[in-house]
């Protein structure tokens, strides 16, 4: 995938593009952004010598922000 066909996918321009993926930080949710656009699905695991641990609490809080600005947008 080209950085200017995810850029259309994103919105942005693909400057835009290239100087988020020369970033050595970025937001998670930045990073489902990108991981979507190009069709996967980011998944955050914590690794323990007990086990496994998924981390889904950012899903939640990104599906609960789009939830309020649905409502906002419908006022």
């Amino acid at each position: 995938m080209t950085q200017q066909h995810l850029a259309k996918i994103l919105g942005v321009n693909q400057a835009a593009v290239s100087k988020m993926e020369r970033r050595t930080d970025m937001y998670i949710s930045t990073l489902q952004d990108f991981v979507r656009a190009m069709g996967g699905q980011l998944v955050i695991t914590a690794l323990f010598p007990e086990g496994e641990v998924q981390i889904d609490q950012f899903e939640n809080l990104r599906r609960e922000e789009k939830q309020r600005q649905e409502m906002e947008s419908a006022r």
